[in-house]
């Protein structure tokens, strides 16, 4: 989710709110219901403190877009969003809680993209790390708490204040900034890992290797690069194209480097080590 602070100004969006049972009137799947209305689609759900997470939040909501209710990725953000901030009594404890579970998540295995942060953790060198398109920055807080120095950034300033509260308030140091993926605020060889997870699949070929270079600038050791292999593009998570190893070996052909490795583990991976 990189758009949060766009989301919270955007107009019309989803109308979302939590009831402890599903109202008349409503279409239910699952522990979401919904209705359209004249201004748009209304939203209900059951997820409260001790169960919102990012798992549970994505699962309820992509019926509704497989059924159509939600269309395109600004009305599918605008929705999770909403999602979070009614899960519990007030918006700061729906965001506390939606951190610290999806977190405890993503660390027991309950969470799919555990496989996903497991691998790329698996891949650091070095003590430092920057995570380059961090958006709510689950696996930059890891990072931390596993002991390393880590840095994060995403063009998103609403997801960065996000991710800069949740590290002071679990006590994970997470140094992070808004910042552009094609033109890193880092200066040349000051990380010894740089993280692109989950990123590039969202970037026209342009900003794709150019988020490449930017990234081995940055780096002393390494960069990770972790895509989703997609039949079809995920609209409503921004994603722009399918991608494929051809992809992965095409960008690695066209960046300079000292050496590149491809995986496939939940997606697909590169791995790139710094020139020079």
């Amino acid at each position: 989710m990189k758009t949060v602070d766009r989301l919270v100004r955007q107009r019309p969006r989803p109308v979302v709110r939590r009831a402890t049972s599903l109202p008349a009137g409503f279409a239910t799947c699952g522990e979401f219901g919904w209705r359209h209305q004249a201004h748009g689609v209304e939203i209900v759900h059951r997820l409260d403190a001790a169960t919102i997470s990012d798992s549970t939040m994505i699962a309820g909501l992509l019926p509704l877009v497989d059924l159509g209710v939600i269309a395109g990725q600004d009305a599918f953000e605008a929705a999770a969003v909403g999602v979070i901030r009614t899960s519990a009594t007030t918006e700061a404890r729906g965001w506390a809680a939606f951190y610290d579970n999806s977190l405890q998540e993503l660390r027991s295995g309950d969470s799919p993209f555990s496989p996903i942060h497991r691998r790329a953790r698996s891949l650091i060198l070095g003590d430092s790390v920057l995570e380059v398109g961090s958006c709510f920055g689950f696996f930059a807080l890891q990072c931390a708490e596993d002991g390393r120095q880590v840095q994060a950034c995403d063009i998103s300033a609403g997801a960065v204040d996000l991710l800069i509260g949740n590290s002071r308030r679990r006590g994970a140091p997470v140094h992070a900034v808004v910042g552009d993926a094609t033109d890193l605020p880092f200066a040349d060889d000051s990380v010894d890992t740089v993280t692109l997870i989950h990123l590039l699949e969202h970037l026209d070929e342009w900003a794709a290797t150019t988020a490449l270079t930017e990234a081995l600038r940055v780096a002393r050791l390494r960069v990770v690069v972790a895509v989703p292999y997609e039949e079809n593009p995920s609209e409503h998570f921004g994603h722009l194209v399918r991608l494929s190893e051809a992809d992965l070996r095409g960008w690695a052909g066209t960046v300079g480097h000292a050496g590149a490795d491809y995986l496939e583990d939940h997606g697909g991976w590169l791995i790139l080590t710094p020139p020079g």
